[in-house]
């Protein structure tokens, strides 16, 4: 059996590079096993890290458009899709749980808006700001095989985690 940290694919993992599909609203009923193994591998990440608040599908190797998020009561996006974003950008430094020792600097929308549906497959749309809105594209970014370190902001924007002393760290 696979430990649930080690079920999350490491940079150089072509899979995380590839477009995932959209799950199809048959496939609703049969996502509770990928949605456990999602929590079990967020969970063992913030145990062992002591961070981590969202993970795509894709980056447990299984390839569809799927978040779930777990703040302060787990969220399931389906299908999720942008409607709007802020042209506000804001700066910081961004990690991930699949390069989990590397920290990079993006520019991120401050605010935006996304459409997606739920397990019974209800329509939602949420309105995010700040750290919920850079949370959402990161992961996102997931879903159409995109790294946050594919959008440094340049060839200076990378650190070690644990050198993030050296950087204004403001996450």
């Amino acid at each position: 059996m696979i430990e649930p940290l080690d079920s999350i694919l490491l940079l150089g993992n072509p899979k995380l590079y590839e477009v995932s599909p959209e799950v199809k609203h048959e496939e609703c009923k049969g996502l509770g096993v990928v949605i456990q193994s999602m929590h079990e591998a967020m969970m063992a990440f913030r145990k062992k890290y002591g961070r981590g608040r969202a993970i795509a599908a894709p980056q447990i190797g299984v390839m569809k458009r799927l978040i779930y998020m777990n703040i302060d009561k787990p969220v399931i996006f389906v299908n999720p899709t942008f409607t709007w974003k802020s042209t506000e950008l804001i700066e910081l430094w961004d990690d991930c749980m699949s390069f989990p020792d590397i920290l990079v600097k993006v520019l991120r929308h401050r605010s935006c808006r996304i459409k997606f549906r739920d397990l019974e497959w209800n329509e939602h749309e949420w309105g995010l700001n700040d750290d919920l809105s850079e949370l959402l594209q990161h992961e996102y970014d997931h879903l159409d095989g995109i790294l946050a370190l594919m959008r440094a902001v340049d060839k200076k924007s990378f650190v070690l985690y644990n050198q993030k002393q050296y950087v204004n760290f403001v996450r």
